[in-house]
């Protein structure tokens, strides 16, 4: 026997061999086996738990029955304006308008029929159907503005014991003259005569500024078919824009409210200068 041979096995020693290799074989088969089933179990699971999962998700998201079809985008809508409404406001937004009054003056003449015109004029007519001087202060001259133009130490409470007062007093007679149907009175314009502005140089009535001055504008409307007007006393300009600073008089010889050259028809502008 060479030195590298095996030594020859008994047939029984062989047979021992052949049934623990078969026996190894087996267990090793059932292992397999197991590991799969435990594999196909684990597989089973995961899909079950993700189709759990995406149940959840869609009942979590659907609309409600009650809710229409469109319930769905309007709730990410809703969603959507509740997040952003959580977001700090962008420092470049829109900021809030510089109020007019704060403003320095300017030399530029006012328009009689610009859009900005039109929406003070329309404040100054709501006031008068409604008796309201709130609703028609947007028409008057700015207290900031009054503040810059007068020389004079009392000009905060001048504005407001004195100018305003009057207009308010004037607010309530035009609503008067307009009687039990002012509310179904219209306005049709207000109309200025541009050749009649004039420029009032500083220093005169107790003004540090200049500004142009419009006597005798006409607010013309129509009520129970007919077209009436009435005056306005006195605009004078800031910044371009025409503003009320008397209504129905400049000068009054009592407390009480006045309108201007009140008339049927759309009335005659007269020139007065006036500061």
């Amino acid at each position: 026997m060479n030195v590298g041979d095996a030594p020859p096995r008994s047939p029984a020693s062989s047979d021992i061999a052949r049934r623990r290799d078969a026996d190894f074989r087996r267990r090793a088969q059932r292992a397999r086996a197991r590991r799969a089933a435990i594999r196909r179990r684990r597989g089973v699971a995961g899909l079950a738990l993700a189709a759990v999962v995406a149940l959840a998700v869609l009942w979590l998201t659907a609309p409600s029955p009650a809710a229409g079809p469109g319930a769905g985008r309007q709730s990410a809508r809703a969603a959507a304006r509740s997040s952003s409404a959580r977001k700090p406001a962008s420092s470049t937004g829109r900021r809030a308008a510089t109020p007019p009054g704060s403003l320095p003056q300017t030399n530029a003449y006012p328009s009689g029929t610009s859009t900005q015109f039109k929406a003070l004029m329309a404040a100054l007519w709501s006031g008068v159907m409604q008796d309201s001087l709130s609703a028609a202060l947007p028409a008057f001259f700015p207290k900031g503005a009054y503040l810059q133009l007068k020389s004079i130490s009392n000009a905060s409470s001048d504005w407001t014991d004195r100018l305003v007062h009057d207009y308010g007093l004037d607010i309530t007679a035009a609503h008067g003259l307009l009687g039990r149907h002012a509310a179904r009175a219209r306005l049709i314009a207000v109309e200025v005569t541009s050749s009649y502005g004039h420029w009032i140089q500083p220093g005169v009535c107790d003004n540090r500024l200049g500004y142009y001055e419009m006597p005798n504008a006409r607010v013309v409307y129509s009520e129970d078919g007919q077209t009436r007007s009435f005056g306005v006393a006195s605009m004078i300009s800031w910044r371009g824009v025409w503003y009320v600073v008397h209504f129905g008089a400049i000068l009054r010889a009592s407390d009480v409210g006045m309108v201007d050259d009140a008339a049927v028809g759309r009335g005659v502008s007269v020139y007065s200068g006036t500061c």
